[in-house]
């Protein structure tokens, strides 16, 4: 584990799936058949417990152009800037479970913040860092 610092907010805009872990493969499908890939572009999963429903996953993509989301008709949110307790899984399709392991793992840290996402970036189409904001 290590701690990362993101510098600043980071507007993201995403499809929410319909549940979760079943529909998580659908939102980030939904995602990216609408916005192409593109290497200057980062790509997220969202996640915390929500109003009651469980678990609630976003796929996101990062908005390169203010109005951007408006555009493709998404909703959207902000990554907030600060320091995030942090893992690399390398090739994580070979074990699709071992972002839920991480994340149980990251979230014992002492210092989360309550109001934070377990956010897993994209770092290529096979390794993921998966990063939970820890309190100011």
């Amino acid at each position: 584990m290590e701690t990362v610092k993101i510098d600043t907010d980071i507007k993201v805009m995403y499809v929410t799936a319909k549940s979760f872990p079943d529909g998580v493969l659908e939102a980030h499908q939904s995602l990216h058949s609408k916005i192409s890939f593109t290497t200057q572009r980062k790509y997220f999963g969202i996640s915390r417990p929500e109003n009651n429903h469980g678990i609630v996953y976003r796929a996101a993509a990062e908005e390169l152009k203010t109005g951007e989301a408006e555009e493709w008709g998404y909703e959207t949110l902000t990554l907030k800037k600060g320091n995030y307790i942090s893992q690399t899984i390398n090739d994580y399709m070979k074990d699709l479970e071992s972002i839920g392991r991480t994340f149980q793992e990251l979230l014992q840290h002492p210092n989360i913040d309550p109001e934070g996402y377990c956010v897993e970036l994209y770092l290529s189409d096979k390794d993921v860092q998966c990063m939970v904001r820890l309190a100011e």
